[in-house]
């Protein structure tokens, strides 16, 4: 799975091959049918792979954070710290949408299950104002895709500059008009 990730990380889902994947991950070709049936079945599970990798990183990094808005700009802070690490994550995710969209499918409505779980989270600790269930998945999915955006502005260089990260705390801790 990690080769394989490498391998559509750098090349794509079209330029990947299954003898490509092999090869790095220092395998037999034919020791890939022992895992999956086809090309596609590897693409299918890929995305939801590194997709949990990237949340347990993420988790593991704000294991000292704090609650709150703290929290918060600390999961923006390990999103674009684990882009840096891993370049090849843009790629994986954005074809997918294309070369294995159930896979895709699957990989965002994770991500916003788990962030609305974790924004409950923190309404039910007094740290984020009560919404519904309606407006909390909403609140999700702008969060999700501001981070997923400022993030790809830089993803040429790698580093997300600290006054981006400060734009997004400002935003999040008091929103946009007076």
């Amino acid at each position: 799975m990690d080769a394989a990730a490498k391998i559509v990380g750098e090349l794509g889902y079209a330029a990947t091959s299954i003898a490509k994947v092999t090869e790095a991950a220092g395998v037999a070709h034919g020791t890939f049918y022992n895992y999956f049936k086809d090309r596609q079945a590897l693409f299918d599970v890929l995305l939801p792979y590194v997709g949990q990798q990237m949340t347990d990183q993420i988790t593991e990094d704000l294991t000292h954070v704090g609650n709150g808005i703290e929290r918060e700009i600390g999961r923006f802070r390990a999103y674009c710290d684990y882009l840096k690490s891993n370049p090849g994550f843009y790629r994986v995710l954005y074809e997918a949408e294309v070369f294995a969209p159930v896979a895709h499918e699957a990989h965002i409505q994770r991500l916003s299950d788990g962030y609305q779980r974790a924004l409950k989270r923190a309404m039910d600790a007094g740290d984020l104002r009560q919404m519904s269930d309606d407006e909390l998945a909403t609140i999700a999915a702008i969060l999700l895709g501001a981070r997923a955006y400022v993030s790809m502005q830089h993803k040429n260089t790698g580093d997300v500059p600290e006054s981006a990260v400060q734009a997004y705390a400002g935003l999040v801790r008091h929103g946009l008009f007076l």
